[in-house]
C-alpha cells in the first residue's frame, strides 16, 4: 500500500514539476533544513537558552568563534545574556514556526467556513460577511495584530500575560488573515453550487452542511492550500515584527524577533552578530516557504501546465 502510493506521488505531475524547478528545490532543502533543526533543537542545540541556571553574565556579548575574541562553545557568539546565538536561533525558530502554524490553521478554518457559508448561503448572509471582510481589508494586517493584543494585554491579568502570550499572539495573527480565505473558498462555492453534481445532491434531500462538507469543500481546496502556504511565510515575518516591536513573545523568550529587537541595541556598537544571524536565519525561513507557495500556485494552475 505504501509502495503504490509512493509510485503514483514520483509518477504524478506535481512532483515532475517539482523536479523541474530548481527553486523549489532549493527552498525546500532550506525549508526542510530549518524545520528539522528547530524540532530537533533540544537534541542538537549547543546550549539551552531556557535554562537560566546555565547563563553566565560574563559570556555575554562573545563575538563569533572565528573571531580573536570569540570562544569555541559559542559558535555563532551570545547575546547580552550570555545566550548561545546557534541555540537561540533554534529554538526560536520553534517559536516562529509553532506561530506560524497554528495561526495560518485558525485563519484557514475561519475562512474557509465563513467563505463556504457566504458563498452557498449568498443573500444577506453574504451581505453581511463580505462587508465585515471589506472593513478588515481597509486595515494592515499587523495593525489589526497589535489593537488586538493591546485589548488581550489590557484584559487580562498582568501575572498571566507572559503565559498566554504565545496563545495571544496566534489569535491576533490569526484574526487578521481569514479574509483572504473568505473570499477565495466564496468566489469558488458560488461557481461549485451551480453545477449538476451539488443540484442533484439537493434533490434528493441532503442537508446543506454535509453539501458544503462532501461535494464543495474538496473541490475548492486547491487555491486555499496555496494561499495557506503563502501566508505562512506572512505569519512568521509577523510574528517576528510584533517581537521586535515588544508586543509579541517576552523578552526572555528566545524568538527571532526579539533576538532582532535586542541586537538591533548593540548593532552600532560593534556587536554585530546579535542580530545579523537572526536576521538571516528568518530571511531564509520567509523565503523558502514563500518561494514554495509559489511554486506550489504555479503547479496547480492548469493554465500553466
Amino acid at each position: 500500500m505504501a509502495q503504490n502510493t509512493l509510485s503514483r506521488m514520483i509518477g504524478s505531475d506535481m512532483f515532475y514539476s517539482f523536479c523541474r524547478s530548481p527553486a523549489a528545490i532549493i527552498s525546500a532543502v532550506i525549508a526542510l533544513a530549518i524545520f528539522l533543526g528547530a524540532v530537533c533543537a533540544p537534541l542538537i542545540a549547543p546550549h539551552d537558552p531556557f535554562n537560566l541556571a546555565s547563563l553566565n553574565l560574563l559570556d555575554a556579548n562573545t563575538p563569533p568563534a572565528w573571531s580573536p575574541d570569540g570562544s569555541s562553545q559559542f559558535l555563532l557568539g551570545t547575546d547580552d545574556q550570555g545566550r548561545d546565538i546557534l541555540s537561540a536561533i533554534l529554538y526560536g525558530s520553534r517559536i516562529s514556526l509553532v506561530v506560524g502554524f497554528a495561526s495560518v490553521l485558525f485563519s484557514l478554518v475561519i475562512g474557509v467556513t465563513l467563505g463556504l457559508i457566504s458563498g452557498y448561503a449568498g443573500g444577506r448572509i453574504d451581505t453581511v460577511i463580505m462587508r465585515i471582510a471589506d472593513v478588515q481589508l481597509s486595515f494592515p494586517a499587523i495593525l489589526i495584530a497589535l489593537l488586538i493584543d493591546g485589548i488581550a494585554r489590557g484584559l487580562l491579568p498582568r501575572d498571566a500575560q507572559d503565559a498566554l502570550s504565545l496563545y495571544v499572539l496566534i489569535f491576533s495573527i490569526g484574526i487578521s488573515g481569514w479574509v483572504q480565505y473568505a473570499r477565495t473558498v466564496r468566489g469558488a462555492t458560488m461557481v461549485e453550487r451551480n453545477k449538476e453534481y451539488v443540484q442533484a445532491a439537493r434533490l434528493i434531500g441532503m442537508k446543506p452542511f454535509m453539501v458544503l462538507r462532501r461535494h464543495i469543500l474538496p473541490n475548492v481546496m486547491g487555491p486555499v492550500l496555496v494561499i495557506a502556504t503563502i501566508h505562512l511565510a506572512v505569519a512568521i515575518i509577523t510574528e517576528a515584527t510584533l517581537s521586535f516591536l515588544g508586543v509579541g513573545i517576552p523578552p526572555t523568550t528566545p524568538s527571532l524577533g526579539t533576538l532582532i529587537r535586542i541586537g538591533n541595541s548593540y548593532l552600532f556598537s560593534g556587536e554585530w552578530w546579535i542580530t545579523i544571524f537572526p536576521g538571516i536565519a528568518l530571511i531564509l525561513l520567509a523565503l523558502s516557504v514563500n518561494l514554495l507557495g509559489d511554486w506550489l500556485r504555479d503547479a496547480l494552475n492548469p493554465k500553466l501546465n
